[in-house]
């Protein structure tokens, strides 16, 4: 694997190229694409989520083109379920979550994000994560800051994580580092995926 033989200087510069290739990837797609690519992975979403009992799903505001979660997460609340978003409170700490409804008031938060304006804690059960990009080991590539793994890293219980994006973003490896947390699950417009952990612990080996 390329980030187990490269300096780090080289593994964060091939990091920065596959990030930027797939965000221009992504944002080249017509609102065709975008509509059908995001249709089923709503679809797909529910077929994951449909079965379980309710509880707590933590999102992100969609930001440069992702897929937009926010009618599913309306849905889920119909069903019962209660919704949270990440806030970045710190820094280069972990996040914390504050409850979400569609009627909640949004304020903008660091790093082109929204966030609910008001502060009512909350915890995840199930916890969807954007990807830029991602590999069959489960390791996602984000926007650069670290704040998921290190979320993920603090959250106990440790939610579901399902990572979400568009089979563009797929590749070989994201060349992760060792505080890379691989995810557990992932879902695209081709359905849904579990990652091989194994794979992941060989990788990093």
């Amino acid at each position: 694997m390329a980030s187990a033989n490269n300096h780090p200087g080289q593994t964060a510069a091939i990091r920065r190229a596959l990030r930027s290739e797939r965000l221009a990837l992504r944002e080249a797609m017509s609102a065709a694409e975008h509509r059908h690519a995001s249709a089923l992975i709503e679809r797909h979403l529910y077929e994951l989520l449909g079965a379980r009992a309710g509880g707590c799903i933590g999102f992100c505001w969609p930001m440069r083109g992702e897929f937009d979660p926010r009618a599913l997460v309306g849905g889920l609340l119909k069903r019962g379920w209660q919704a949270c978003m990440p806030v970045v409170e710190t820094p280069g700490a972990a996040m914390v979550f504050h409850a979400w409804q569609p009627t909640s008031e949004m304020r903008h938060g660091p790093h082109g994000t929204v966030v609910p304006a008001e502060a009512h804690p909350a915890l995840p059960d199930v916890l969807l994560l954007p990807l830029v990009a991602f590999d069959p080991a489960g390791f996602r590539l984000g926007y650069g800051g670290g704040y998921f793994d290190r979320t993920l890293a603090a959250l106990r219980p440790r939610p579901l994580t399902v990572g979400v994006g568009f089979e563009l973003a797929r590749t070989e490896t994201i060349h992760p580092a060792a505080h890379d947390i691989p995810l557990e699950v992932i879902v695209t417009e081709a359905g849904i995926s579990r990652p091989s952990h194994k794979i992941a612990h060989a990788s990093l080996g």
